[in-house]
């Protein structure tokens, strides 16, 4: 596909300071389109909630960090071993390779604590989540289909000439060229796509504060165990001895916990 927009040599007074060549790469350009959008969708959602623009730009840069810290550190965890052997190679890979769900995991703590300290309500503000994230989460995979990572395992020859995808670029990161792969990044693009639904006609009735963000987690979690089936990247590590991906487990894992989140937070409001 397309991994680098445009390439650039870096000019002559900036060198020393910046490398010689800069390039804009889609995967960045991608994020970068999803921040943004997200930051619009909940500076409208949550104006109910007393929130400035100032105080949500604070937000989302504790919520940016969270998420590279969070996605690096799972990333890294995925292959131990490769970083252990190699220390270089953390630096080599700071700024590619990102795992969804340690964001994911870093982030909510992130932004529970920081919600606590000024005093605004956590659960509207990550029903407001449910309608970014989707949207963030998808440009990002958009950003993955055009560089070539989280790419799929190789089609079937019934399937390979209607849904797959060949990468062919030398600087692509799929680990495989030239042959028909999955479309997962697309799979992922899809699933998000159905949680927004999802949560945009649940939101008409909504039944308690919280349903909103515990529909996409559910939605996405389940979507995404399907598609780790169909992935071809199997460098990110697998647990019981091959049973489940890091991604099924964490997954499952989730689907249990907003269950549970649900059964109280629904009691709670039935109690009221």
């Amino acid at each position: 596909m397309f991994p680098k927009i445009i390439s650039f040599n870096t000019p002559e007074f900036l060198r020393g300071f910046l490398p010689n060549h800069l390039s804009l790469n889609s995967y960045g350009l991608c994020i970068g389109l999803g921040i943004i959008a997200t930051y619009f969708i909940l500076l409208h959602k949550t104006k109910i909630l007393g929130m400035t623009k100032d105080s949500l730009s604070e937000l989302f840069l504790w919520g940016f960090l969270a998420a590279f810290v969070g996605g690096k550190l799972l990333f890294y965890l995925e292959d131990p071993s490769k970083y252990l052997n190699n220390p270089q190679a953390l630096l080599q890979n700071i700024g590619n390779g990102f795992v969804f769900y340690g964001s994911l995991l870093f982030v909510v703590p992130t932004l529970y604590f920081w919600l606590r300290y000024y005093k605004i309500s956590f659960w509207p503000f990550m029903d407001g989540l449910a309608f970014g994230g989707p949207i963030l989460h998808s440009l990002g995979r958009l950003g993955c289909f055009l560089a070539g990572c989280c790419h799929g395992k190789i089609c079937p020859e019934s399937v390979k000439d209607t849904i797959g995808v060949t990468f062919t670029n030398p600087q692509s990161a799929a680990s495989l060229l030239n042959v028909p792969l999955y479309p997962t990044q697309l799979f992922d693009i899809l699933i998000n796509l159905i949680s927004l639904l999802a949560v945009y006609l649940v939101s008409k009735k909504q039944q308690f504060k919280g349903q909103l963000f515990l529909i996409y987690i559910i939605l996405y979690a389940i979507g995404r165990m399907i598609n780790e089936n169909f992935r071809g990247d199997d460098d990110r590590g697998f647990l019981f001895n091959g049973f489940l991906t890091y991604s099924q487990f964490i997954a499952l894992a989730l689907i249990m916990l907003s269950g549970f989140a649900w059964y109280i937070l629904a009691k709670k409001n039935k109690d009221k």
